[in-house]
């Protein structure tokens, strides 16, 4: 299949893929060759790509994603891919926005918090993959 990633600024990804799994506002779902196309809104999660034996990970911000006739085309407002995260720079992410979401008063406070806190949480799953557990509170 192939598969592009692009944000307004680049193309992150353009290569051939295996398998794709990313999260979709549904939940997450993942796509093999041959697949139905489908077109879905991505939430805000992380995109792994299987190729030749390997996994690549990218943090993808939210977006739409299209795929038809084993082409995968991912539109979003920011993606990474794992291996260019800064882990410690995520995690002090991570660390300010639990507080401020500790510390929110009104309520759009808050789901800004919650968005700070899930875009942080990508980047670190990106990173890190299945190595990472990231603690509540």
């Amino acid at each position: 299949m192939k598969l592009k990633i692009i944000t307004q600024e680049k193309v992150v990804f353009d290569e051939s893929a295996d398998e794709i799994y990313t999260r979709g506002v549904d939940g997450e779902f993942g796509l093999l060759p041959g697949h139905v196309p489908v077109m879905a809104a991505l939430d805000i999660g992380v995109t792994r790509i299987k190729t030749n034996g390997s996994t690549m990970m990218f943090a993808t911000m939210g977006g739409i994603l299209q795929f038809k006739d084993d082409e995968c085309l991912i539109l979003t407002s920011d993606a990474m891919a794992g291996d260019e995260i800064d882990e410690m720079r995520a995690k002090e992410a991570l660390s300010r926005a639990k507080k401020r979401l500790k510390e929110a008063k009104a309520r759009i406070d808050a789901k800004r918090a919650e968005a700070a806190i899930a875009r942080a949480e990508a980047r670190l799953k990106a990173k890190l993959g299945d190595q990472i557990h990231i603690s509540e509170g």
